[in-house]
C-alpha cells in the first residue's frame, strides 16, 4: 500500500505570512511537495506559477471563483439567475489552472439565496447545477481536468450552502454521468454532517478525486484535540487504496510549521513518497 501524498492548502497554512507567493515558498521549505489554493485570483499568475516552480511544488487544485463576496455568495454553480456569471468564473478557472499545471477545480455550488426556503428551491437549484456541470465537464474535458464537488457542513460553518452531505453530492454526479466530475472529500464536513466516516469513505472512494482534512469540531491540525482518529483514517484511505492527494486544509492552532509535526511523524513512519515526483 502506496503512502499518502499530502498537499498543502496554502490559503489556509502559513496565515502568518503575507500572500500566497510566501506561503507557497514556506510550504516547499517545509517537505511539501504539492499545494492547493482557495481563490488565486488576486494574484498575478506569473509569480503564482514562479513561486510554485521555485518551492518544488505542484499544483494541484483551485476553487472555482466564489461570486460577489460582499452579496454573501460563497460558489454560483447551484444559484439560479448565476449562469453566466458561473461559467465566466469557470473560463477564468481552466485559465489559471492551464498556466499552473493544476489539474482539479472545485466547482462550488454556493448558498441558498437569502430568505429563501430551502426545501421550497431545491428543485431549481439541483436543475441549475446539473446544467452547469454538464456545461463544465465539457469544457474541463477539452483540457483534460477534473471538475470536484465538495459538500460543505450546514451545521456548522456555512448553513445556507446548498451541497451539504455526501449522499446529495454523488446523486447530483450520477445523474450529471460524466467521468471527469468526481467527489471531493472534505472529512471535516462530513463528519459533522453525517458521521459513520468508515462507511462513507468505503462506499464513495471510488467517486473521490481529493481529499482534505482537519480536526473536528476546532478545524486545527489532525494532532490538535478531537474527535477524529486520524492514524487510523489516514491507514484505511491507504488499505482502500486511494492514490490522490490529502488536502491540508486546516487552521493552525499555533506556528504552522510546528504544527506539521503530525506530518512530520506520518513521513517517518511511512516515507516521503514526494520526493522526486
Amino acid at each position: 500500500m502506496a503512502p499518502l501524498r499530502f498537499s498543502a492548502n496554502v490559503s489556509w497554512l502559513f496565515p502568518e505570512l503575507p500572500g500566497l507567493p510566501a506561503r507557497l515558498r514556506a510550504a516547499g521549505s517545509s517537505g511539501f511537495r504539492a499545494a492547493e489554493v482557495g481563490w488565486p485570483y488576486a494574484e498575478p499568475l506569473e509569480a503564482l506559477g514562479r513561486a510554485a516552480r521555485e518551492a518544488g511544488l505542484q499544483l494541484v487544485l483551485i476553487n472555482t471563483p466564489p461570486g460577489d463576496r460582499e452579496k454573501g455568495e460563497m460558489g454560483l454553480g447551484a444559484v439560479p439567475g448565476r449562469q453566466a456569471a458561473f461559467r465566466e468564473g469557470l473560463e477564468q478557472a481552466v485559465l489559471y489552472a492551464k498556466a499552473l499545471g493544476c489539474p482539479r477545480i472545485h466547482l462550488m455550488a454556493g448558498r441558498v439565496p437569502q430568505g429563501a426556503d430551502r426545501a421550497a428551491v431545491r428543485g431549481e437549484m439541483e436543475t441549475v447545477f446539473l446544467e452547469n456541470l454538464r456545461h463544465a465537464a465539457g469544457v474541463l474535458a477539452q483540457e483534460n481536468l477534473v471538475g470536484l464537488l465538495e459538500p460543505i457542513n450546514t451545521r456548522l460553518t456555512d448553513p445556507q450552502y446548498f451541497l451539504d452531505t455526501p449522499q446529495q453530492a454523488a446523486a447530483i454526479l450520477q445523474k450529471v454521468g460524466r467521468p471527469n466530475l468526481q467527489l471531493q472529500m472534505d472529512v471535516f464536513h462530513w463528519q459533522i454532517m453525517d458521521g459513520n466516516l468508515t462507511g462513507n469513505i468505503r462506499e464513495f472512494l471510488p467517486i473521490v478525486g481529493h481529499v482534505q482534512v482537519a480536526q473536528v469540531p476546532g478545524r486545527g491540525e489532525p494532532s490538535s484535540p478531537g474527535e477524529l482518529n486520524f492514524p487510523y483514517l489516514f491507514q484505511l484511505l491507504e488499505d482502500e487504496g486511494y492514490k490522490g492527494f490529502v488536502g491540508c486544509e486546516y487552521q493552525p492552532q499555533g506556528d504552522t510549521v510546528e504544527g506539521l509535526s503530525w506530518l512530520r511523524s506520518y513521513w517517518d513512519r511511512r516515507g516521503h513518497p514526494q520526493a522526486g515526483q
